[in-house]
């Protein structure tokens, strides 16, 4: 049996902008109020899945969301046409209308966690969407992601779907971006690490104190009993408050991991060694465990170059590739280490830079555009094939961003009652091109 780490990337979607929402996302506020290119942003997205495919990798496609979130509006008081929530959310409440026009989704890495079937209690293939409750803009995503994802992993025999956890913070769980697997091989059973912000029950633990932390370890604990975990494939650990404070909100900002790699920065977690230690006992294998040194790269400048929100991908054994940010080789310093990286001993050989600057500008990387699934060759089989890219996908999907997505779009053309119909209209196309169903609250009325 073979067995495959699928990345499914976030198409970016057809009203794609900078509204700065995310306190404590040091990007995503440093462009707020730009105008943005959803085309741009799509294609580059799309050609990066494109060049991950060609080199070998299985490479899959989750749609986006469907915004204005016009049903979010109209829960919080706002009625009429459309025409008329649009305008008067933008006049009486620009702060709440902007969160409803959120380009969010686009960051798949926050769409669920995923625990392969080799982890599993029961062999299936779990998955439980983010409730992502930190922020208003991102809790609007639950419930549409499980549509979504239980669209392309229908097949019951193989996937089990949960639902997010509850929408409270004592529970706040923001997905893959804060849960990596580690492993001999893709289809071996691995060890799953959680990393959390806080204790939501325990106030008298180590906490941030400028910036929200986004993850609890109930939250995380909640996921690992959802899933079927046992206490020898899990390992929970802290992210250094600190760090959170210096504009790290997730813990795939300052952490990468893959198979037997953890890539890290020195102040990325709290007292991580009895954790790793843990997690190299529990694997039964010599770990590589790469600790940047702030010396090296400092923390303002891993965050602005996103030189841990990179995927790190196995392309043959002993052998990874990092796939890294346009920013990441712009910057001498950044760019310096990661040539030293290549040639010391370790699994990682090579880099290849991408330019995602639609996305970096709006908060987020490479790692931030993905959400990893191990899948065996049957599982695979059972996935809905036309979410799985293919050379026809991508110039089908490309033809559909030329013929929907505006060259450029500004905060003030969100309140454009044309631009909703527009973006409708291409996710009903966009659901008929991946056999999606009825997965959009539009389509469901």
């Amino acid at each position: 049996m073979q067995h495959y780490e699928v990345n499914f990337d976030g198409l970016v979607g057809p009203t794609h902008n900078y509204a700065g929402l995310s306190f404590g996302n040091v990007a995503s506020l440093s462009n707020a109020k730009s105008a943005s290119s959803p085309k741009s942003a799509a294609k580059q997205g799309l050609q990066k899945m494109k060049a991950l495919q060609e080199i070998g990798l299985v490479q899959g496609v989750l749609a986006p969301q469907e915004r204005p979130d016009i049903y979010a509006l109209r829960r919080l008081g706002f009625s009429g046409s459309d025409q008329a929530v649009l305008e008067k959310a933008a006049k009486e409440a620009p702060a709440i209308f902007r969160a409803c026009c959120s380009a969010s989704s686009m960051w798949t890495a926050n769409a669920a966690t995923v625990s392969p079937s080799a982890d599993t209690k029961n062999g299936k293939v779990h998955f439980t969407p983010a409730n992502l409750t930190n922020k208003f803009h991102r809790s609007l995503e639950p419930q549409t992601s499980g549509r979504i994802l239980k669209s392309m992993f229908a097949n019951s025999r193989f996937f089990e779907h949960h639902l997010h956890l509850p929408d409270n913070e004592h529970f706040g769980d923001e997905g893959a971006a804060n849960h990596t697997r580690f492993c001999s091989d893709y289809g071996n059973a691995g060890v799953e690490l959680f990393v959390y912000g806080r204790h939501a029950f325990d106030s008298s633990k180590p906490a941030p104190s400028v910036y929200p932390a986004r993850q609890t370890f109930e939250a995380s604990e909640a996921i690992a009993r959802l899933h079927g975990l046992s206490e020898d494939n899990v390992v929970f650990l802290q992210q250094n408050p600190d760090v959170i404070d210096q504009g790290v909100f997730h813990n795939d900002v300052i952490a990468v991991g893959n198979q037997n790699v953890m890539f890290y920065h020195e102040q990325a977690f709290l007292n991580e060694a009895p954790a790793f230690a843990e997690l190299e006992a529990k694997l039964g294998q010599p770990m590589h465990f790469i600790k940047v040194p702030t010396s090296a790269v400092s923390v303002d400048d891993a965050v602005r170059t996103y030189l841990f929100n990179t995927q790190l991908v196995t392309l043959k054994p002993g052998y990874m590739v990092i796939i890294a940010p346009t920013e990441c080789e712009e910057h001498p310093g950044v760019k310096a280490y990661l040539d030293s990286l290549i040639n010391s001993n370790t699994p990682i050989k090579e880099v290849r830079y991408f330019d995602v600057k639609q996305s970096m500008r709006n908060g987020g990387g490479p790692a931030c555009l993905r959400l990893r699934v191990a899948l065996n060759d049957q599982e695979l089989a059972a996935v809905n094939p036309n979410v799985i890219l293919t050379d026809e996908l991508f110039i089908r999907l490309n033809q559909w961003v030329d013929k929907h997505y505006r060259d450029e779009l500004a905060v003030s053309d969100l309140t454009d009652p044309s631009l909703l119909i527009e973006s409708r209209t291409a996710l009903d196309e966009l659901t008929q091109i991946m056999n999606l169903g009825s997965v959009y609250p539009f389509q469901r009325v």
